[in-house]
């Protein structure tokens, strides 16, 4: 799909695409413009001692690009199930069988989503200060879309536990808050690595 038409997809009046879409849109931009970073590190006369690292990192970042790209698939199917399955009256036997994994379903793929951003973060700790420099705002800017895109996959996560045990609301709950912290403390540190 064209960006523009995913543009236009998301701005129909449509359940899907829509959030987790778009989250899971942000992080393969995250992953997009640290590759766009990375390839431009790569033959680099003064980063000759990184090549291996760097060329490792393209391999990596070419995956989670895709991971996010299945993901978004992924989400739209859950939350079109999910949606199906709310829909039927709550006496019904299909909804009553299939509504609590269609549930789980829905809850973590956003969480998977939210863990793949913040496994981006890591990796951009680490290629901060073995990339071209002159492209550090970039990997910054892929930074600020990998903690939004933790954010916005949790937004997801949080109204599909709705319905859940409330133990297991509970503990999603806490990771969520977890997750957003260190999203947040790497983003801060990626930051402070880009402007040196």
């Amino acid at each position: 799909m064209r960006f523009a038409d995913f543009l236009s997809a998301v701005a129909a009046k449509s359940p899907a695409p829509g959030g987790g879409a778009v989250a899971s849109a942000s992080g393969a931009l995250a992953a997009a413009l640290a590759q766009m970073v990375v390839n431009y590190s790569i033959g680099k006369k003064d980063l000759l001692e990184q090549q291996e690292e760097l060329r490792h990192a393209l391999v990596k970042l070419e995956r989670a690009r895709a991971v996010f790209l299945e993901l978004a698939d992924e989400d739209a199917a859950a939350y079109g199930q999910l949606n199906a399955l709310q829909k039927l009256p709550p006496g019904d036997a299909k909804r009553a069988a299939e509504l609590p994994a269609a549930q789980q379903v829905a809850v973590q793929v956003p969480r998977s989503v939210a863990a793949a951003a913040i496994d981006l973060l890591r990796m951009f700790e680490q290629l901060a200060p073995i990339t071209n420099r002159y492209l550090r705002s970039d990997l910054g800017i892929a930074a600020d879309l990998a903690e939004a895109t933790v954010r916005a996959a949790l937004w997801n996560v949080r109204i599909n536990t709705d319905g859940l045990p409330p133990a297991q609301r509970t503990e999603i709950e806490k990771d969520g808050v977890r997750a957003e912290s260190e999203a947040s403390t790497r983003r801060d540190h990626i930051r402070l690595l880009c402007s040196i």
